[in-house]
């Protein structure tokens, strides 16, 4: 009796270590593929003045910001960018009911009038034709805002279990941890892909002699961010901001 306490316990711990990788094959790309739809979907996507005009008369804008340009929360991929709040900025951002984030750039308001300057008084009125019909930016909880939420915390909850594993779990095989970990940091979560192809999908049998290490990671990181800013940059100009967004 005193033995067969610790057996079951070393059972239960070796089917636990055995179903968290199944489990982890499938749950990161379908994470991912859920995330990678919101975030596209709610992705700021660059407009005009004109269509703005076109949202205000249809009764289509929901809530609005003048801004000076979009920030971003930090080097995470998961993170959202935001308007930089600005009174008199040049850059107007605004949702619509669909749940799209839009901005155009336009002439700031005029706080007063001077003479030889020019009249920016429609700009001033344009503000007003937005604060009488659309509420300020992330109040209300509009759709727009929920989606970009939802797909933060998709995010969030794919790295902690993608991380959760790479520290925890068995030593990868394709490469260190720290490779790994570096690698994991590129853009659209394309790092924790490329780790769950290689170790989970696709493991190679024995640990691959000289795998990579966490300089090599380091350069992987550097390199492969770099071609991937690139690409979205072609395919942006390419098919344009309303297929490739930001």
């Amino acid at each position: 009796m005193v033995e067969a306490i610790p057996t079951r316990s070393r059972a239960s711990r070796r089917r636990w270590r055995a179903v968290v990788p199944v489990v982890l094959r499938w749950a990161l790309p379908v994470l991912w593929v859920l995330w990678a739809s919101l975030a596209w979907w709610v992705e700021p996507r660059e407009s005009t003045e004109a269509q703005l005009d076109r949202d205000l008369a249809a009764g289509q804008v929901v809530a609005f910001q003048r801004s000076s340009g979009w920030a971003d929360d930090g080097a995470y991929w998961g993170s959202r960018p935001r308007p930089q709040h600005a009174t008199n900025g040049g850059m107007l951002a605004w949702t619509v009911p669909n749940g799209q984030i839009r901005y155009a750039f336009v002439d700031p308001p005029a706080s007063a009038s001077y003479p030889g300057e020019p009249d920016l008084s429609a700009n001033a009125g344009l503000d007003a034709r937005l604060a009488a019909v659309a509420g300020p930016w992330r109040v209300g909880g509009d759709l727009a805002h929920r989606i970009a939420g939802t797909a933060g915390l998709l995010a969030g909850v794919l790295t902690v279990l993608w991380l959760g594993r790479l520290i925890a779990g068995a030593p990868p095989l394709a490469g260190t941890r720290w490779f790994w970990f570096w690698v994991g940091l590129l853009p659209f979560g394309v790092g924790a892909l490329a780790w769950t192809y290689r170790e989970l999908w696709r493991p190679p049998p024995v640990p691959v002699p000289g795998r990579g290490s966490g300089w090599r990671g380091f350069g992987w990181l550097i390199l492969a961010a770099v071609g991937i800013s690139l690409l979205v940059s072609v395919a942006r100009i390419v098919f344009g901001t309303t297929v490739v967004p930001g």
